[in-house]
């Protein structure tokens, strides 16, 4: 008889996830997603929060970690969503992946891009700030080595400096790879933020002061919105070269432009199997790159909480969210805000 009511429980369970149902003892245990350092993938971290437990009444929490630490803890269930993905970036991701371990799902920002900057006075000059042009030829990283002294690094004048990314990001492996492929390192310092935030006041400050700085940067965020800045040119990516910046312990990296950003929301296997009301959500979410930016620059001038500007974005932007959901979904956002 156990074993029928086991067998009996096992198969309702199963339909009531088919059907896009999760019973209510399973609306207990918190969703964890990850808990995203940068602004955007803090903010869309949120957004998706809010919906997720006004609109479908799932409790969320959010678990620390780097970007490395959280794509291995997903591949392990630990979390269950990353809310911004750059989906086919890292050995860990494609390796989980193609285990059928993680899912991108969706294509959440598109537009999305990242590189090496500079302001543009650098290159420009800004009279109207009393700055000429300090580098007027540089165009691509192929200039750089003889633009070091314009980058001077205060800690060693012989060599410019370099804003990496902080450490445990994927980009920051890449950018390091980067520096050999393109034989800077004997020019430039590889220089390390502590953290996103570290690294926007470092360029922030730099640019408020007129100072030349060049830097990894991405979008979407907040100080593409605010500056006037230049994408330095890179060679045509190639996707074998590619693998060479992916992977640090790589001796003979090649140079390449980074790869075509695909912006999505990472979840585990379990949670996809799970929650086929929540997929059936992630995969519509299209967040306008522009508004995104511009939404990320108001939070940062402001230095509002994530959690309240998500808030502020679902009554603000009822027509580009309640496109992802089911009217009562929506409904019951709404009336929470």
């Amino acid at each position: 008889m156990r074993s029928i009511k086991t067998l009996l429980g096992s198969s309702l369970l199963a339909l009531s996830l088919v059907a896009g149902h999760v019973p209510a003892a399973e609306k207990t245990t918190p969703i964890h997603f990850g808990d995203i350092t940068w602004e955007s993938g803090s903010l869309i971290t949120e957004i998706l929060r809010l919906i997720v437990e006004k609109g479908y009444g799932y409790p969320t929490d959010t678990l620390p970690g780097s970007t490395v630490s959280l794509e291995a803890a997903l591949a392990k269930n630990d979390i269950q969503v990353i809310g911004e993905e750059w989906a086919g970036r890292s050995p860990a991701w494609v390796k989980a992946a193609s285990e059928g371990k993680v899912f991108g799902l969706g294509d959440t920002v598109k537009g999305a891009t990242e590189g090496w900057w500079v302001p543009e006075y650098v290159i420009k000059g800004d009279p109207e700030r009393g700055i000429k042009p300090l580098a007027p030829e540089l165009k691509s990283v192929a200039d750089l080595a003889r633009y070091k002294d314009v980058f001077r690094d205060p800690e060693d004048p012989s060599r410019g400096r370099f804003l990496n990314s902080p450490t445990g990001w994927t980009s920051e492996i890449v950018n390091s790879q980067k520096l050999k492929a393109y034989d800077l390192t004997a020019s430039y310092v590889n220089f390390r933020t502590g953290s996103g935030a570290a690294l926007d006041a470092e360029v922030a400050s730099s640019i408020r002061r007129g100072k030349p700085v060049l830097f990894y940067y991405w979008s979407p965020t907040p100080l593409l919105g605010r500056f006037k800045l230049v994408k330095l040119e890179e060679p045509p990516f190639d996707a074998e070269a590619w693998k060479t910046l992916a992977d640090a312990n790589n001796p003979n990296p090649k140079g390449t432009r980074s790869m075509p950003a695909s912006l999505a929301i990472g979840v585990s296997a379990p949670f996809k199997a799970q929650y086929p009301d929540l997929v059936a959500f992630f995969e519509k979410v299209d967040l306008p790159i522009d508004l995104l930016n511009q939404t990320l620059g108001q939070m940062s001038e402001k230095r509002q909480p994530p959690r309240q500007v998500a808030e502020a974005f679902l009554r603000d932007q009822p027509q580009v969210w309640k496109a992802w959901v089911p009217g009562e979904v929506a409904t019951k956002v709404s009336g929470s805000l």
